[in-house]
């Protein structure tokens, strides 16, 4: 890749990995309509990193506070005590993670061999635009993060798996399962941002081992504008969707799904 191809993927994967609009149709709008080379792993790394700290970095009051509350819940397991508000949230983020670990662990091959097409990207990206347009029109919509119960998060969790069917949007199903259990726009979000927290590190960590088998060379000065400007994008994407979710709503996102779907359809022929 060029500096401007470095620059764009960058701030392309830093909104996008957060926005509910899918990254992967994205990323693959610049190769098939400017003819650019893939991205490559050690990109793909970079830019995971850059998304991981600006997520931490947004939410760090939070994940400080989840933190010691999760240590100091952990005396309590075997008693009939009731956890504080920040230990369950962060048994919810855990718990909420293992049903996409697992999946990705058995069946990750399998689907990146068989739905990476531009085909399944477009017909994803529009139908699940449709599942969270739905959900943005239930009224029952006053819970927030910290009344999940464990069926609700178990659900959530499931919901996170079948984002690794690309084009589905991991930030755009988690919180259209939110939405569908009740919680507000914001504590859909939310809960959505802090969840994305060990899923990337765990698909940074994938990308980390296959980058050093690999044994490919590593274009550094790249790669450390592409994590620089990831994370820049990405910090400013969760600020500025926190502030606007509960006055904008998920329409404007799912208008463009729509039409990004289209688009990608007409390129592949259909």
């Amino acid at each position: 890749m060029d500096w401007l191809q470095t620059i764009i993927l960058a701030i392309i994967q830093g909104l996008t990995e957060f926005l509910p609009i899918s990254s992967s149709a994205h990323l693959i709008l610049p190769a098939k309509l400017l003819g650019w080379p893939d991205q490559g792993l050690a990109f793909d790394v970079a830019v995971h990193v850059g998304s991981l700290v600006a997520v931490v970095v947004y939410f760090r009051v939070e994940v400080i506070a989840m933190t010691r509350a999760w240590f100091g819940s952990l005396p309590q397991l075997n008693k009939s005590e009731s956890l504080e508000p920040n230990a369950r949230l962060a048994w919810a983020v855990i718990l909420g993670t293992i049903p996409v670990g697992i999946i990705a662990f058995v069946l990750r091959s399998f689907i990146e061999n068989n739905f990476r097409s531009a085909f399944v990207i477009a017909i994803a990206t529009i139908a699940f635009a449709l599942l969270l347009w739905v959900a943005d029109r239930r009224k029952e919509i006053t819970r927030d993060e910290f009344s999940l119960r464990f069926k609700d998060i178990m659900i959530i969790g499931c919901a996170q798996a079948v984002a690794l069917i690309p084009g589905t949007s991991r930030s755009g199903i988690t919180m259209t399962a939110g939405l569908m259990l009740g919680l507000t726009r914001e504590a859909a979000t939310r809960f959505s941002f802090l969840l994305s927290i060990p899923v990337i590190t765990l698909a940074g960590g994938f990308l980390v081992i296959e980058l050093i088998q690999s044994s490919m060379p590593v274009d550094w000065p790249k790669i450390a504008l592409g994590t620089g400007i990831a994370t820049l994008s990405a910090y400013a994407c969760i600020h500025l969707f926190l502030a606007l979710i509960e006055r904008i709503g998920f329409l404007p996102f799912i208008v463009y799904r729509i039409a990004l779907g289209a688009i990608l359809l007409i390129m592949v022929g259909i």
